[in-house]
C-alpha cells in the first residue's frame, strides 16, 4: 500500500473562510480536477441511499446518511475520497495501485477513475453504516 508523505497537498478550493456550501466548493474547482471530481461525486452518488443528503464537513464535500458515509475531494493532481479507514483496510488489495493512506485513497487526474471500484468501496461503507444502525 502506498502512502502519502506528510507535508502540502494543495487543495483546489481553499479560501480564507472556509467552504461553506457544496456549491461554493464545486465553484472553485479548476480543470482539470473538475471533470473527474464531476465523475467522482456522480459515482459516489449513483450509489449511496435516495435519502443521503450532501454536505460540506472539514471543508470538503460529504455524503450523510445515519452519519456520514464518504467524504471526497479535488486537488491539484487527483482526486480523493475518504471511506474511512475499515473500507480501505477491506480493500487494500484492491488499492495497491493508487496512493493511499490509514482513510484515504487517491485517483490522478491523468488516469480513468476505477467507477466499478468506487461503487463497490461506496457500497461497502454504506453497508457498514446500514448494520451499524441497526444494532
Amino acid at each position: 500500500m502506498k502512502k502519502t508523505k506528510a507535508g502540502k497537498r494543495g487543495s483546489t478550493t481553499k479560501s480564507k473562510g472556509g467552504t461553506k456550501t457544496v456549491e461554493e466548493y464545486l465553484a472553485a474547482i479548476p480543470e482539470p480536477a473538475r471533470s473527474s471530481f464531476d465523475k467522482l461525486r456522480a459515482t459516489i452518488r449513483s450509489v449511496v441511499p435516495a435519502k443521503a443528503t450532501e454536505t460540506i464537513s472539514y471543508q470538503i464535500p460529504a455524503i450523510r446518511h445515519n452519519g456520514v458515509l464518504v467524504w471526497y475531494a479535488a486537488f491539484a493532481n487527483h482526486c480523493s475520497l475518504f471511506p474511512t479507514a475499515a473500507v480501505m483496510d477491506e480493500f487494500k488489495n484492491k488499492l495497491k495501485n493508487f496512493t493511499t493512506s490509514k482513510g484515504t485513497v487517491q485517483f490522478p487526474l491523468d488516469k480513468p477513475l476505477p467507477i466499478a471500484l468506487i461503487k463497490k468501496i461506496v457500497k461497502t461503507r454504506v453497508a457498514q453504516s446500514e448494520s451499524k444502525k441497526s444494532r
